[in-house]
This record gives C-alpha cells, sequence and structure tokens, in this order.
C-alpha cells in the first residue's frame, strides 16, 4: 500500500480538522443556548445536564473507540462517529423536552467521543512520527479554537434563528468530513483474530461515569461527604481495581497494560492529566472573572480570551514544526510546563483593577506554554506504544486529558466556593446580605453581582476576585506536578515510518 500523496495527506487532514470541529463546538457551543432551552421546556434544575451528559459519554467513550479502531480498521470506525454523531445532532434538534434533549446529548457525546480520539489516530496512521508535529499543531489549535468559537456561535445561533439550529449547524459540516474521509482517506489495517473485550468496557465505563458524576455532584448538588457522592467514589475505585484485575487477564483489553510499560507512555498521559485540569481551570473561571468581578459583558468575556487562544494555536504549530525538523520533543513539555504555571501564577495576581492589556499579555503566556505542551504529548504516546496500540494509545491520552479537565473544574469549583463564603464573611462583617443571595448563587450568577448596591457590589466583587485568583494560584502547583513529570519522560527517537507502512496491510473496504 502507498503513502498517501501530500495532496491527499492534506486533504485527509483538513477533513480530521472538520470531524473534531464538531467534536469540540459541541462541548461548549450549546452553553449559551441553555437558558433559552430552560424557557421552552422548563427543568431548570437539571438544565447542566445538557452538558454534563455529552462530556460524560465522550470522555467514557473515548478508550472504546481507540480500541475498536484497532481491531477492526480506523477507517470504517471513523465513518461511524461520524454517522453516530451526525443522526444524535438530528435528534438534538427535534428534541420535545428535556430529558429527551439530555439522553440524544448523551449519544451525541458517544459519537463525539470517537472523533476526538481517532482524529489523532488517523493522523499517527498517514503521518510519520518524525512529520507528525505540524499536523498535531494543526489539530491542537482547532481544539483551542472551537473552545472560543463555541459560545459566540451558540449565541449567535440561538438569538437570529432558535436553540435548534445549535445542532443542525452540525449535519452540513458533518457530511463535508463524511464526504473527504470516503473519497480521499485509503487506511490499511493488519487483521487478525479478535475478540471484544465487552466485560472490560463495562468495567470501564461504569468506574469512569462513577468517577465524573460524584466529582461533577460533589462541587454543587450534593456535598463532598454525602452518601451519594462518597458511594459512587467507592464504586468508581472498585469498579477500577477489578477493571485493572480483568484486563492482565483478557485477550484483547480494551486499555492494553503493556503500554505503561513503554517508555515515555505514563509520563505523558500523567503530565496531559494535569495540564488538563490546569489548562481548563482558566478556561472555565477567566469569562467569570471578567465578568462578576470586571462587570464585562458575557460576548465580551469570551472574545477576551481570544490572547489566550491564539497564543496556544501560535505555540502548537511552531512547536510542531520544530518537533519535525530537530526530531526532539521532551525539551518543550519541560519548557512548557514551567512557562504555563508562570502564567497561572500572573493571572493569580489580578484584581478588580487589573487592565485588559495586563490581563491579555499574562493569557499569552499561559497559552503559549500549554499549546507547547499539550501539542507534543500525543506525539511522545504515538512514538512509545507498538503499532498494534495506535488507537488505544492516542485514545488514552485524550481520554486522561479530558479526566483531568472535567475532574480539575470540579475541584477548582469547590475551592472557589469555599473562598468566597470565606471572603464574603470577612468583607462584609455586620452586614446582611439580601435574601436569597449566598456565596454560591454569586459564584455562579456574575449578574446577581451586577444587581447588587454598593457598598456590597464592591464588597462581593473584591470576594469573587480573591477566590478566583485562588484557583488560578492551584492551577498553578498542578502545572508546576506537570513540570516535574516532564523531567522524567523519557525521549524516543521518532519514527521515520508511519503506521500504515509499518506492517503488512489488508486494505479497508472503500
Amino acid at each position: 500500500m502507498p503513502d498517501l500523496t501530500h495532496r491527499e495527506r492534506t486533504i485527509v487532514v483538513i477533513g480530521l480538522m472538520t470531524g473534531l470541529l464538531l467534536a469540540a463546538l459541541d462541548q461548549t457551543i450549546v452553553s449559551t443556548a441553555l437558558p433559552t432551552i430552560v424557557g421552552e421546556f422548563g427543568g431548570i434544575n437539571h438544565l447542566s445536564w445538557v452538558v454534563t451528559a455529552y462530556l460524560l459519554a465522550s470522555t467514557a467513550s473515548m478508550p472504546l473507540w481507540g480500541k475498536i479502531s484497532d481491531l477492526y480498521g480506523r477507517k470504517r470506525i471513523y465513518q461511524t462517529a461520524i454517522v453516530l454523531f451526525l443522526i444524535a445532532s438530528m435528534l438534538c434538534g427535534l428534541s420535545q423536552s428535556l430529558w429527551q434533549l439530555i439522553a440524544f446529548r448523551g449519544l451525541q457525546g458517544i459519537g463525539g467521543g470517537g472523533l476526538m480520539s481517532l482524529t489523532f489516530t488517523i493522523v499517527g496512521d498517514i503521518v510519520p512520527p518524525r512529520e507528525r508535529g505540524r499536523y498535531t499543531g494543526y489539530l491542537t489549535g482547532t481544539f483551542a479554537l472551537a473552545s472560543v468559537l463555541g459560545p459566540l456561535i451558540g449565541g449567535l445561533l440561538t438569538d437570529h434563528f432558535s436553540w435548534r439550529w445549535v445542532f443542525y449547524v452540525n449535519i452540513p459540516i458533518g457530511i463535508a468530513a463524511l464526504f473527504v474521509t470516503g473519497v480521499v482517506l485509503r487506511l490499511p489495517f493488519h487483521t487478525t483474530p479478535h475478540r471484544l473485550d465487552f466485560t472490560g468496557s463495562g468495567l470501564l465505563v461504569l468506574s469512569v461515569v462513577s468517577l465524573l458524576l460524584a466529582t461533577a455532584w460533589s462541587s454543587d448538588e450534593y456535598g463532598w461527604g454525602s452518601p451519594l457522592t462518597v458511594g459512587l467514589y467507592v464504586l468508581a475505585v472498585v469498579a477500577g481495581a477489578v477493571f485493572i484485575w480483568w484486563e492482565r487477564r483478557v485477550a484483547e483489553p480494551v486499555i492494553p497494560l503493556r503500554m505503561f510499560n513503554r517508555p515515555g507512555f505514563s509520563s505523558s498521559v500523567s503530565m496531559a492529566f494535569l495540564a488538563g485540569a490546569a489548562m481548563f481551570g482558566a478556561i472555565v473561571y477567566l469569562p467569570l472573572f471578567f465578568q462578576g468581578v470586571q462587570g464585562r459583558q458575557a460576548t465580551n468575556a469570551g472574545l477576551l480570551l481570544l490572547p489566550l487562544m491564539l497564543a496556544l494555536m501560535v505555540a502548537s504549530l511552531v512547536v510542531g514544526r520544530l518537533t519535525t525538523r530537530t526530531g526532539r520533543y521532551k525539551i518543550f513539555p519541560i519548557v512548557g510546563t514551567i512557562v504555563a504555571a508562570g502564567g497561572l501564577w500572573l493571572l493569580s495576581t489580578m484584581g478588580p483593577a487589573t487592565g485588559r492589556v495586563a490581563s491579555s499579555m499574562w493569557m499569552i503566556v499561559l497559552g503559549l506554554g500549554v499549546g507547547a505542551t499539550l501539542s507534543v504529548l500525543t506525539i511522545a504516546v504515538q512514538n512509545a506504544v507498538e503499532m498494534r496500540d495506535l488507537g488505544a494509545g492516542t485514545a488514552s491520552v485524550n481520554f486522561f486529558r479530558t479526566l483531568g479537565s472535567t475532574i480539575g473544574v470540579a475541584v477548582f469549583g469547590t475551592i472557589l466556593t469555599s473562598r468566597l463564603d470565606t471572603e464574603l464573611t470577612d468583607r462584609l462583617v455586620g452586614v446582611d446580605l439580601p435574601p436569597g443571595v449566598t456565596g454560591d448563587s454569586l459564584a455562579r450568577s456574575p449578574r446577581a453581582i451586577a444587581a447588587l448596591p454598593e457598598p456590597l457590589h464592591s464588597a462581593a466583587a473584591g470576594a469573587l476576585s480573591a477566590s478566583i485568583t485562588t484557583v488560578f494560584a492551584a492551577a498553578a502547583v498542578v502545572m508546576v506536578g506537570a513540570f516535574v513529570i516532564s523531567i522524567r519522560m523519557r525521549e524516543l527517537p521518532l519514527r521515520d515510518l508511519a503506521a500504515m507502512t509499518s506492517q503488512p496491510p489488508i486494505v479497508e473496504p472503500a
């Protein structure tokens, strides 16, 4: 099977970027439509599940998509993920109740998990590790861009059309991605007798879903010490332990544990977990700072994140090209994690009077550090694992990054609420808050802070500022942990052959 030409490879990568953009956009695009959805369906107490269902399903399904693609071939499984995502998008737009929408969002998340994990895997199939940095930079930049565009596009579609178009807009884009990959993508795979590990898949999903539910609920609805939270954590640990025991004995494990013995794999996925937690801690709470502390409008608060995302994109592209040119990659996460930690520390010094130029400069520092780190980790993992584990390995690094971001946001949310209650108590000694106003309600609604009369408004804004900057300081500590791991990461010479040319192939059906 000959390699793809440069033109064919470029077209395939554009198609993959389109699929990744779809999946990444749908993590955030629905957020600005939530008030309109609740106005039509009601059920405000369960509204967060419209977002949570997608994140849970996509995170839990990532390792499964990777392993299934190793067994049955990348192209057909990737196209299955696109079709599933498109069907779920149509069903979301046609939903007649909130619970229907939540269920279809879960289905959409399963397809999105396949798109996010298999996109990077297919790049590993068609591009040798030595040249892969350039293309991984494009994909990382696409993911970062989607984080900013999501709320903006969602707001525009909701305001000018309907919230249902937040989901319908996926359909023509997804069809284009399906057409491109169907026509141009030719991926061989080495077929061997295999059997899908349904028991291991079930145990993994049970453990991950229990962990994410416990973390999400503990930070807002039930608290860390509630019987439900503790029970879910116990279930997650037990299911995880049984999963590891089972995976050591099964012939075709979902996550082959032999990968953790490969040099550089464990350190890469650990850095992905910590960097994902720290990065999303900043992305989630920076808009809250701009709105709640500095009184910016929601749309402007989203646009103010552009320096962070543009810096991340630039760093991803530059580091990718440098990796391709030099064949070295260990230095980039070492420098990137310490730069990102410095950027988070600078953000922790912000206050109500911090100007736009200063906050933009500090976000640029953070973006450069994160971009230099995340763009390399996928290359390091793909270069470390055996060719037969390429799908499972690539899915694992994406899985741990997403898992870290989900857990990080929940833990940082608990830090924020706890610190805010303390700050409000200290700043409002002898002053009663209006009925129904609590530290938690102020943290959830910047409008509640804006509506407070003076001197309550200034005191509440100052308390929220101190609380959010504490989150940034905690995220900086997490990133320092990633820096320590990066020093210990073992660098392997980048292979010069793509996976599709390194083993006897059997061409997939077109």
